[in-house]
Protein backbone atom coordinates (compact mmCIF):
# COMPACT_ATOMS: atom_id res chain seq x y z
CA UNK A 1 0.00 0.00 0.00
CA UNK A 2 1.20 3.48 -0.90
CA UNK A 3 0.40 6.64 1.04
CA UNK A 4 -0.02 9.91 -0.85
CA UNK A 5 -0.03 13.34 0.78
CA UNK A 6 -1.32 16.41 -1.01
CA UNK A 7 -3.98 14.36 -2.79
CA UNK A 8 -6.26 17.37 -3.16
CA UNK A 9 -3.53 19.24 -5.04
CA UNK A 10 -2.21 18.88 -8.56
CA UNK A 11 0.81 16.64 -8.04
CA UNK A 12 -0.58 14.49 -5.22
CA UNK A 13 -3.78 13.77 -7.13
CA UNK A 14 -1.72 12.78 -10.18
CA UNK A 15 0.39 10.40 -8.07
CA UNK A 16 -2.68 8.80 -6.47
CA UNK A 17 -4.57 8.51 -9.77
CA UNK A 18 -1.56 6.96 -11.51
CA UNK A 19 -1.11 4.35 -8.78
CA UNK A 20 -4.82 3.51 -8.70
CA UNK A 21 -4.89 3.10 -12.48
CA UNK A 22 -2.04 0.61 -12.12
CA UNK A 23 -4.10 -1.39 -9.65
CA UNK A 24 -2.12 -0.44 -6.55
CA UNK A 25 -3.59 0.03 -3.09
CA UNK A 26 -3.52 3.70 -2.16
CA UNK A 27 -4.21 5.66 1.00
CA UNK A 28 -4.58 9.41 0.60
CA UNK A 29 -3.92 11.85 3.41
CA UNK A 30 -6.42 14.72 3.56
CA UNK A 31 -7.36 17.30 6.16
CA UNK A 32 -11.05 16.42 6.52
CA UNK A 33 -13.58 13.76 5.58
CA UNK A 34 -15.27 15.83 2.88
CA UNK A 35 -12.05 16.04 0.89
CA UNK A 36 -11.70 12.27 1.03
CA UNK A 37 -15.10 11.32 -0.38
CA UNK A 38 -14.07 11.50 -4.03
CA UNK A 39 -11.04 9.31 -3.30
CA UNK A 40 -13.15 6.72 -1.51
CA UNK A 41 -15.29 6.56 -4.65
CA UNK A 42 -12.15 5.78 -6.65
CA UNK A 43 -11.24 2.94 -4.32
CA UNK A 44 -8.61 4.63 -2.16
CA UNK A 45 -8.35 4.49 1.60
CA UNK A 46 -8.48 7.84 3.37
CA UNK A 47 -6.54 9.06 6.39
CA UNK A 48 -7.29 12.37 8.12
CA UNK A 49 -4.19 14.27 9.18
CA UNK A 50 -2.53 17.65 9.11
CA UNK A 51 1.10 17.33 8.09
CA UNK A 52 2.20 19.40 11.07
CA UNK A 53 0.63 16.76 13.35
CA UNK A 54 3.42 14.19 13.47
CA UNK A 55 1.34 11.71 15.51
CA UNK A 56 -1.49 11.74 12.98
CA UNK A 57 0.99 11.47 10.11
CA UNK A 58 2.70 8.56 11.85
CA UNK A 59 -0.62 6.72 12.05
CA UNK A 60 -1.36 7.44 8.38
CA UNK A 61 2.03 6.12 7.24
CA UNK A 62 2.07 2.96 9.38
CA UNK A 63 2.26 -0.19 7.29
CA UNK A 64 2.91 1.57 3.99
CA UNK A 65 5.56 0.27 1.60
CA UNK A 66 6.18 3.75 0.30
CA UNK A 67 4.86 7.30 0.54
CA UNK A 68 4.70 10.43 -1.57
CA UNK A 69 5.44 13.47 0.55
CA UNK A 70 5.05 17.10 -0.36
CA UNK A 71 5.73 20.20 1.71
CA UNK A 72 2.69 22.48 1.47
CA UNK A 73 3.55 26.19 1.36
CA UNK A 74 2.68 28.19 4.49
CA UNK A 75 2.19 31.55 2.80
CA UNK A 76 0.12 33.00 5.62
CA UNK A 77 2.79 32.49 8.28
CA UNK A 78 4.50 35.60 9.71
CA UNK A 79 7.88 33.97 8.98
CA UNK A 80 7.58 31.74 5.90
CA UNK A 81 10.99 30.06 6.20
CA UNK A 82 10.68 29.37 9.92
CA UNK A 83 7.19 27.92 9.45
CA UNK A 84 8.42 25.73 6.58
CA UNK A 85 11.30 24.41 8.69
CA UNK A 86 8.92 23.61 11.55
CA UNK A 87 6.65 21.72 9.14
CA UNK A 88 9.60 19.76 7.71
CA UNK A 89 10.61 18.77 11.24
CA UNK A 90 7.08 17.53 12.00
CA UNK A 91 6.96 15.53 8.76
CA UNK A 92 10.38 14.03 9.51
CA UNK A 93 9.16 12.90 12.94
CA UNK A 94 6.09 11.29 11.40
CA UNK A 95 8.20 9.47 8.82
CA UNK A 96 10.69 8.22 11.38
CA UNK A 97 8.12 7.07 13.93
CA UNK A 98 6.00 5.31 11.31
CA UNK A 99 8.88 3.18 10.04
CA UNK A 100 7.84 3.67 6.40
CA UNK A 101 10.78 2.19 4.46
CA UNK A 102 10.79 4.50 1.44
CA UNK A 103 9.56 7.96 0.55
CA UNK A 104 9.50 10.10 -2.57
CA UNK A 105 9.38 13.80 -1.76
CA UNK A 106 8.58 16.62 -4.14
CA UNK A 107 11.38 19.16 -4.19
CA UNK A 108 12.55 21.79 -6.67
CA UNK A 109 15.42 22.61 -8.97
CA UNK A 110 17.81 24.79 -7.02
CA UNK A 111 17.17 22.98 -3.74
CA UNK A 112 20.84 22.03 -3.61
CA UNK A 113 21.60 25.64 -2.64
CA UNK A 114 21.11 26.99 0.91
CA UNK A 115 20.31 30.53 -0.20
CA UNK A 116 19.53 32.76 -3.16
CA UNK A 117 16.50 30.65 -4.12
CA UNK A 118 13.59 32.33 -2.30
CA UNK A 119 10.86 29.94 -1.10
CA UNK A 120 12.89 26.99 -2.41
CA UNK A 121 15.07 27.45 0.68
CA UNK A 122 12.41 25.54 2.61
CA UNK A 123 12.99 22.55 0.35
CA UNK A 124 16.75 22.76 0.88
CA UNK A 125 16.04 22.45 4.59
CA UNK A 126 13.62 19.56 3.99
CA UNK A 127 16.27 17.74 1.95
CA UNK A 128 18.62 18.05 4.93
CA UNK A 129 16.28 16.63 7.61
CA UNK A 130 14.12 14.05 5.81
CA UNK A 131 17.02 11.64 4.99
CA UNK A 132 17.76 11.40 8.72
CA UNK A 133 14.22 10.11 9.23
CA UNK A 134 13.75 7.88 6.18
CA UNK A 135 16.19 5.03 5.51
CA UNK A 136 15.54 5.42 1.79
CA UNK A 137 14.49 8.77 0.34
CA UNK A 138 14.18 10.06 -3.22
CA UNK A 139 13.84 13.79 -3.86
CA UNK A 140 12.13 14.68 -7.11
CA UNK A 141 13.31 18.17 -8.02
CA UNK A 142 10.74 19.58 -10.39
CA UNK A 143 11.27 22.65 -12.55
CA UNK A 144 8.92 25.60 -13.12
CA UNK A 145 5.27 24.51 -13.20
CA UNK A 146 3.38 25.31 -16.39
CA UNK A 147 0.36 25.62 -14.10
CA UNK A 148 2.00 28.70 -12.55
CA UNK A 149 0.46 30.62 -15.47
CA UNK A 150 -3.07 29.87 -14.26
CA UNK A 151 -3.52 33.08 -12.19
CA UNK A 152 -2.69 35.34 -15.16
CA UNK A 153 -4.61 33.52 -17.89
CA UNK A 154 -7.58 35.80 -17.29
CA UNK A 155 -5.47 38.72 -18.52
CA UNK A 156 -4.60 36.75 -21.63
CA UNK A 157 -8.23 35.89 -22.30
CA UNK A 158 -9.69 39.28 -21.54
CA UNK A 159 -6.87 41.65 -22.47
CA UNK A 160 -4.61 39.75 -24.82
CA UNK A 161 -1.56 40.09 -22.55
CA UNK A 162 0.39 37.63 -20.43
CA UNK A 163 2.22 39.31 -17.51
CA UNK A 164 5.71 37.84 -17.00
CA UNK A 165 8.68 38.52 -14.76
CA UNK A 166 10.81 36.73 -17.37
CA UNK A 167 11.81 38.38 -20.65
CA UNK A 168 9.73 37.17 -23.58
CA UNK A 169 12.63 35.22 -25.12
CA UNK A 170 13.96 33.73 -21.85
CA UNK A 171 13.81 29.94 -22.07
CA UNK A 172 13.64 27.85 -18.93
CA UNK A 173 12.77 24.27 -18.00
CA UNK A 174 9.07 23.81 -17.28
CA UNK A 175 6.99 20.79 -16.41
CA UNK A 176 3.37 19.81 -16.04
CA UNK A 177 2.11 18.63 -12.68
CA UNK A 178 0.68 15.54 -14.40
CA UNK A 179 4.21 14.55 -15.41
CA UNK A 180 5.43 15.14 -11.86
CA UNK A 181 2.75 12.78 -10.58
CA UNK A 182 3.52 10.10 -13.16
CA UNK A 183 7.27 10.23 -12.53
CA UNK A 184 6.80 10.29 -8.75
CA UNK A 185 4.55 7.21 -8.99
CA UNK A 186 7.18 5.42 -11.07
CA UNK A 187 9.84 6.29 -8.49
CA UNK A 188 7.60 4.90 -5.75
CA UNK A 189 7.19 1.65 -7.65
CA UNK A 190 10.95 1.35 -8.21
CA UNK A 191 12.55 2.29 -4.89
CA UNK A 192 16.25 3.05 -4.66
CA UNK A 193 18.34 2.43 -1.56
CA UNK A 194 19.62 5.38 0.44
CA UNK A 195 19.47 8.96 -0.75
CA UNK A 196 18.55 9.67 -4.37
CA UNK A 197 17.99 12.94 -6.20
CA UNK A 198 16.13 13.10 -9.52
CA UNK A 199 15.97 16.35 -11.50
CA UNK A 200 13.05 16.67 -13.92
CA UNK A 201 11.62 18.94 -16.59
CA UNK A 202 9.16 18.75 -19.46
CA UNK A 203 9.81 17.61 -23.02
CA UNK A 204 11.57 20.91 -23.90
CA UNK A 205 12.47 24.30 -22.50
CA UNK A 206 9.97 27.09 -23.11
CA UNK A 207 9.90 30.87 -23.06
CA UNK A 208 7.01 33.26 -22.33
CA UNK A 209 6.98 33.89 -26.09
CA UNK A 210 6.31 30.17 -26.60
CA UNK A 211 3.51 30.31 -24.06
CA UNK A 212 1.77 33.27 -25.73
CA UNK A 213 2.15 31.61 -29.14
CA UNK A 214 0.32 28.59 -27.73
CA UNK A 215 -2.34 30.81 -26.16
CA UNK A 216 -2.79 32.66 -29.47
CA UNK A 217 -3.50 29.33 -31.17
CA UNK A 218 -5.83 28.11 -28.44
CA UNK A 219 -7.79 31.36 -28.15
CA UNK A 220 -7.80 32.24 -31.83
CA UNK A 221 -6.69 35.80 -31.13
CA UNK A 222 -3.33 37.48 -30.47
CA UNK A 223 -1.74 37.32 -27.03
CA UNK A 224 1.43 39.25 -26.22
CA UNK A 225 3.93 39.09 -23.37
CA UNK A 226 3.76 41.96 -20.89
CA UNK A 227 7.29 42.06 -19.45
CA UNK A 228 7.43 43.23 -15.85
CA UNK A 229 10.67 44.23 -14.07
CA UNK A 230 11.87 42.35 -11.00
CA UNK A 231 11.24 45.53 -9.03
CA UNK A 232 7.53 44.89 -9.59
CA UNK A 233 7.51 41.46 -7.92
CA UNK A 234 7.03 42.69 -4.34
CA UNK A 235 4.27 45.24 -5.07
CA UNK A 236 2.46 42.85 -7.43
CA UNK A 237 2.57 39.94 -4.97
CA UNK A 238 1.50 42.06 -2.01
CA UNK A 239 -1.45 43.32 -4.09
CA UNK A 240 -2.45 39.67 -4.46
CA UNK A 241 -2.47 39.26 -0.68
CA UNK A 242 0.97 37.77 -0.04
CA UNK A 243 2.97 39.10 2.89
CA UNK A 244 5.97 41.29 2.14
CA UNK A 245 8.17 38.51 3.56
CA UNK A 246 6.89 36.01 1.02
CA UNK A 247 6.88 38.55 -1.83
CA UNK A 248 10.58 39.28 -1.23
CA UNK A 249 11.32 35.57 -1.35
CA UNK A 250 9.61 35.28 -4.74
CA UNK A 251 11.65 38.23 -6.00
CA UNK A 252 14.77 36.36 -4.90
CA UNK A 253 13.59 33.21 -6.67
CA UNK A 254 12.90 35.01 -9.97
CA UNK A 255 16.32 36.66 -9.80
CA UNK A 256 17.86 33.24 -9.13
CA UNK A 257 16.13 31.71 -12.14
CA UNK A 258 17.24 34.54 -14.41
CA UNK A 259 20.85 34.29 -13.22
CA UNK A 260 20.95 30.50 -13.58
CA UNK A 261 21.40 29.97 -9.85
CA UNK A 262 18.03 28.21 -9.60
CA UNK A 263 18.70 25.38 -12.01
CA UNK A 264 19.48 21.69 -12.12
CA UNK A 265 23.10 20.53 -12.10
CA UNK A 266 24.26 18.93 -15.35
CA UNK A 267 25.33 15.76 -13.58
CA UNK A 268 23.13 13.27 -11.76
CA UNK A 269 19.86 11.58 -12.66
CA UNK A 270 17.45 13.48 -14.90
CA UNK A 271 13.94 12.65 -16.11
CA UNK A 272 11.81 14.29 -18.81
CA UNK A 273 8.05 14.43 -18.96
CA UNK A 274 5.90 14.30 -22.07
CA UNK A 275 3.06 16.76 -21.35
CA UNK A 276 3.28 19.96 -23.40
CA UNK A 277 2.22 23.52 -22.49
CA UNK A 278 -0.56 23.25 -25.06
CA UNK A 279 -2.12 20.33 -23.20
CA UNK A 280 -1.85 22.08 -19.83
CA UNK A 281 -3.04 25.48 -21.03
CA UNK A 282 -5.99 24.00 -22.89
CA UNK A 283 -7.16 22.43 -19.65
CA UNK A 284 -6.60 25.59 -17.61
CA UNK A 285 -8.51 27.73 -20.09
CA UNK A 286 -11.62 25.59 -19.57
CA UNK A 287 -11.88 27.01 -16.06
CA UNK A 288 -12.06 30.59 -17.37
CA UNK A 289 -15.69 31.44 -18.20
CA UNK A 290 -15.32 34.38 -20.58
CA UNK A 291 -13.34 34.28 -23.78
CA UNK A 292 -14.26 37.79 -25.00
Amino acid sequence: MFVVTGATGNTGSAVADTLLQLGKQVKVVVRDDAKGEAWKAKGAQVAIADLDDSAALTAALKGAEGAYIMLPPVYGAPDFLAAGAKLSDAIARGIKESGVPYIVMLSSVGAQHPDGTGPIRNLHYAESVIPKAAPNATFLRASYFIENYAPVLGAAVGGGVLPSFFPADFRLPMNATLDIGRIAADLLLHPAPGLRVVEMEGPAQYSPADIVATLTTLLGKPVNVLELPLAAVVPEFTKLGFTEDVAKLFAEMYAGILSGHVSAPATGEHRKGTVTPQEVLAGLLKAIPARA
